[in-house]
């Protein structure tokens, strides 16, 4: 999967082992570091929904339209679709198998 970052900073934060230890703490920043390469190596989103741990899900409420991993609780990895056109299924929602572009948009406890 294609992978965009809302900011440099978060870039920096999910492409660099040592920035994501420093703010996350040592097993926050591995578990980030897992979370980016299941996400690079997957072909489509449904792929990271198969991943139990991962939890990967669409969001709610005023957080519509993101869609979060788990990381070490209680974070959570956000992003968004980045393809373009929007891959909708004709009954609505998103096309899980064809969405193939991401930005991430933050690291967040959503409880």
């Amino acid at each position: 999967m294609r992978i965009f970052f809302r900011t440099r900073k978060l870039q920096k934060i999910c492409s660099e082992h040592s920035e994501s230890r420093k703010q996350l703490g040592d097993k926050g920043g591995r578990k980030l570091q897992q979370r980016m390469m299941e996400l690079k190596a997957a072909q489509n989103l449904t792929d990271i929904s198969r991943l139990p741990p991962a939890r990967c899900h669409a969001l709610t409420g005023d957080r519509a339209g993101q869609f979060s991993v788990d990381l070490e609780h209680p974070y959570r990895l956000l992003f968004i679709v980045a393809d373009y056109p929007y891959p909708e299924h004709k009954r609505g929602g998103v096309d899980w198998d064809r969405v193939r572009e991401i930005e991430i948009i933050e690291i967040a406890d959503t409880h």
